[in-house]
């Protein structure tokens, strides 16, 4: 229990700091009581698990395959995490455990047995029911592990234990970028002693029927693309002119799923009734962002060309704001650089695989920038020898440390607008040309959003 009485604390800021938005729709349903099975897609290895228990004030008990417990550092971590370890066929297949049949059923049932004491307790535990981890907006077919397990504790308790499944959707939308939003999103609870007459009548139909009801209502709460090209189209629209489909003033996570659901509905209407169309707008698509990438521009950064009112009050005021912030800003940079780069580079060097990158950057990050901050602080009280001087540094680092990291994304914004204006002025006809790209654009999708809406 280690996780939860000291590093819980610690992952929810870390969690924080590394998401610009962590957003849960109906989060009253993370607290219910136990006993509890929570059910959730798998996109993002060891960080799917922390989003679910930083959210819960219960502690979660973890399914994690067994390979994770095969090294003792590992292994201790896993285990201070409140991790159960389960026995996958396809690691003994390809030698990852060498196990007989014999003894992977013997280990499994043991891991059973501790899932039904937990749940004798009260206790609440996450599986992951697809088996594997696969950065990819999709849901692969789900294992009948968690549907057994809730009906082997039901059974035991004829029915009567009172225990629920929680189907969960987690919507990451960019897990290898640092500062992204992730979006969970949960179903309504499945009441297992529902299934108590099937059960009776055949185990094996319940636990495939319980698996399916769990899979639809996961399938509800996730975005779930069919092809690489599919899921490309429609990151591209949500990501470059998203803003101008959502009709509400404030935009939250909920409606940016709600759009990226709705574009994949409209695309496979519009591939049945006016393919012709959509496969133009797909090649304007990719051309208008190929010539983006030509010219090193950003569609926000050409978007501030095309808005109303006086650009150069605008630029004025943000330009004396990066001014009067410059030194801040460096200051935040000279105490916080180090232990910000030291992720990036330990992520690129350890994993090619980008579901480990962002597990990587979160743990170094919270490794790099305590230690830096802790030595920084130590140093300052060494040589000023002053307590209150020692707490007022030690305040700034995080403060200061944000603020950087805002300015530096304000800095480069500005950077690129101004490029905008260079290239305006030295290849005027081919940005003229770039604009109105954009606008068709707009306008195209904007058509195909009243069509599609009105049919």
């Amino acid at each position: 229990m280690l996780f939860y009485t000291v590093m819980k604390p610690l992952v929810q800021v870390a969690l924080r700091v590394f998401f610009r938005k962590l957003e849960l729709r109906h989060p009253e349903r993370l607290q219910l009581p136990g006993p509890l099975l929570v059910c959730s897609n798998h996109p993002n290895t060891l960080m799917d698990p922390l989003v679910a228990a930083v959210s819960r004030r219960q502690p979660i008990a973890f399914l994690a395959k067994s390979t994770f417990f095969k090294n003792p550092v590992l292994r201790a971590i896993m285990e201070s995490g409140n991790s159960i370890p389960i026995y996958r066929r396809q690691d003994v297949d390809s030698g990852a455990e060498v196990l007989t049949p014999a003894q992977l059923e013997a280990q499994n049932e043991k891991a059973f047995g501790r899932c039904y004491d937990y749940f004798d307790r009260g206790g609440t535990i996450m599986i992951f029911p697809e088996g594997t981890s696969v950065q990819e907006r999709r849901l692969r077919p789900l294992k009948t592990g968690a549907a057994r397990i809730a009906l082997g504790a039901e059974a035991r308790h004829d029915f009567r234990l009172g225990l629920r499944i929680l189907p969960m959707g987690i919507n990451y939308f960019d897990p290898r970028r640092f500062r992204s939003d992730v979006f969970v999103n949960l179903a309504e609870p499945i009441t297992v002693a529902e299934y108590a007459e099937q059960y009776r009548q055949s185990p094996e139909a319940a636990a495939d029927a319980l698996t399916e009801e769990i899979r639809r209502r996961m399938e509800q709460r996730l975005v779930i693309t069919r092809t690489d090209e599919e899921d490309e189209l429609v990151t591209q629209v949500e990501r470059t002119f998203g803003q101008h489909l959502i009709q509400d003033d404030e935009e939250t996570l909920y409606d940016n799923f709600q759009l990226s659901r709705t574009l994949l509905k409209a695309v496979r209407y519009f591939e049945q009734h006016n393919a012709g169309d959509l496969g133009e707008v797909r090649e304007q698509l990719h051309a208008y962002h190929q010539e983006l990438h030509r010219l090193r521009l950003t569609d926000d950064a050409l978007e501030s060309r095309s808005r109303t009112g006086s650009r150069l009050s605008r630029a004025l005021a943000a330009g004396v704001r990066l001014v009067l912030g410059a030194p801040l800003y460096l200051y935040g940079l000279i105490n916080s650089y180090l232990p910000y780069k030291i992720p990036s580079l330990v992520a690129g060097r350890a994993t090619k695989d980008v579901e480990f990158v962002a597990p990587i950057l979160l743990v170094v990050g919270m490794i790099t920038f305590t230690l830096f901050y802790l030595i920084q602080t130590a140093l300052v009280h060494h040589f000023t020898d002053s307590w209150l001087w020692t707490i007022l540094y030690f305040i700034s680092l995080p403060l200061t440390g944000f603020y950087a990291l805002s300015y530096a994304g304000n800095l480069r914004g500005r950077l690129r607008r101004l490029r905008v204006l260079r290239l305006f002025r030295q290849q005027r006809p081919r940005m003229e040309a770039l604009l109105r790209q954009r606008t068709e654009l707009i306008r195209r999708l904007r058509e195909a959003r009243t069509a599609y809406l009105a049919r």
